[in-house]
């Protein structure tokens, strides 16, 4: 089966049913990917949950990206009668995804040790800011306040003198993928036991992780063989370099990648330059390296860069900016920005899953509801009668 005969076919979670119930963005960004992959995600919103808007006009692009192909029902679970649909919701669920606090999932009754006992098959998925079983349990946590606690910020202060945040919610977004991951796993294990579990993923924990890979390097030893920091990517030297007509990113990176490089800037005398011999040697010396990259950007333009760079399989790119990649020619071809109409809220760009699978699709089933859109579809499929429902209101 090709690509796009796998346009049609279901998603790997076809029949699994998550209850969402989760707030800003980390959670519902893990549910729209496993709503993707064909889980029936049912969002449960407060009864005063509104669209996330950007103009005040409707769903916003971040709600229409992240809400997709998912149902909403609005809940008071403080009442009995929300609280007896949640339980009934619950008793057709496979998966709870939740990023409320433990004190508060215990005073709703949704607790993991209430809700596992209760529902033996249920995966119950929480992610906090911190890991229950640490003295930072219980805190409020946001990605700001992440990337500072697990030490991205203050990458930042290497480099430049200050420590600083990523201009985006990168904590939110890693933590989001460690949710899906996590319960994708519990999920082969429910299908092959019978048995649901507890999952944490906990975001202070999941950063540091995340940021640890590369920079723990000889600190990681015992004892230690090296200071904590990978130096390539500590440099202020490391940075996009102004050429002849703009900015270009120039990243040699074999042997074989410096040895062409200098040959091309002319300088084929630093390929015989004991500091730049091999990969250990280049990252002994990187200020050095990059600041020779910055000196010879200004030889060519953006355009000479990337194909000379290109017939040498040398990596680089221009710099492009967020408005660029909206006419970006490639993106066009593999169409990872798809034109769409949503039938309430009119034209927009829905961005794909980027990942393209031969034999399932994560292709967009429906576009993002507004907040308890799917109330009295939902109960109603649970055997509520319209009198019960009412009495929701």
């Amino acid at each position: 089966m090709d690509q796009s005969d796998a346009s049609e076919a279901p998603g790997a979670l076809d029949g699994v049913r998550i209850i969402d119930l989760t707030t800003v963005l980390m959670g519902p960004l893990a549910t729209r990917m496993l709503a993707d992959h064909g889980a029936d995600v049912i969002r449960v919103e407060a009864p005063s949950a509104e669209s996330v808007t950007i103009d005040g006009n409707g769903l916003g692009g971040l709600s229409l990206n992240i809400q997709r192909n998912k149902r909403s029902i609005k809940l008071d679970l403080r009442s009995e009668a929300g609280s007896r649909a949640m339980r009934d919701l619950l008793a057709t669920a496979d998966v709870l995804v939740t990023n409320m606090r433990a004190a508060a999932l215990a005073r709703l009754g949704l607790s993991a040790s209430e809700l596992t006992a209760e529902y033996p098959r249920l995966i119950h998925c929480v992610a906090n800011g911190f890991g229950s079983s640490g003295p930072y349990d219980g805190r409020a946590a946001y990605d700001d306040a992440i990337q500072a606690a697990s030490g991205l910020a203050a990458l930042k202060q290497r480099v430049d003198g200050e420590p600083g945040y990523s201009p985006f919610v990168i904590a939110d977004k890693v933590c989001a993928l460690h949710i899906v991951q996590a319960v994708m796993a519990a999920l082969i294990h429910q299908r092959a036991t019978g048995a649901g579990q507890a999952l944490e993923v906990p975001m202070f924990e999941t950063m540091v992780a995340f940021n640890l890979i590369e920079h723990f390097r000889g600190a990681a030893m015992e004892p230690p063989k090296g200071d904590i920091g990978y130096a390539r990517l500590l440099t202020r030297h490391r940075r996009p370099y102004r050429c002849a007509d703009g900015w270009v990113a120039l990243l040699p990176y074999s042997d074989a990648n410096w040895q062409d490089f200098f040959i091309l800037i002319d300088r084929p005398d630093l390929a015989l330059d004991e500091r730049f011999s091999d990969h250990d040697q280049r990252i002994s010396h990187i200020d050095a390296l990059y600041q020779i990259v910055s000196e010879a950007a200004p030889q060519r333009t953006v355009t000479q860069w990337i194909d000379a760079c290109n017939d040498l399989s040398i990596p680089a790119s221009p710099v492009n900016d967020l408005e660029d990649l909206l006419k970006d020619e490639h993106l066009d071809a593999v169409g990872l920005l798809e034109q769409t109409a949503h039938p309430v809220h009119g034209p927009y760009r829905s961005v794909r899953d980027p990942t393209t699978y031969s034999a399932m699709s994560t292709r967009l089933r429906f576009h993002a509801p507004d907040p308890g859109q799917h109330t009295v579809e939902v109960l109603r499929e649970l055997g509520w009668a319209d009198e019960l429902i009412a009495t929701l209101n």
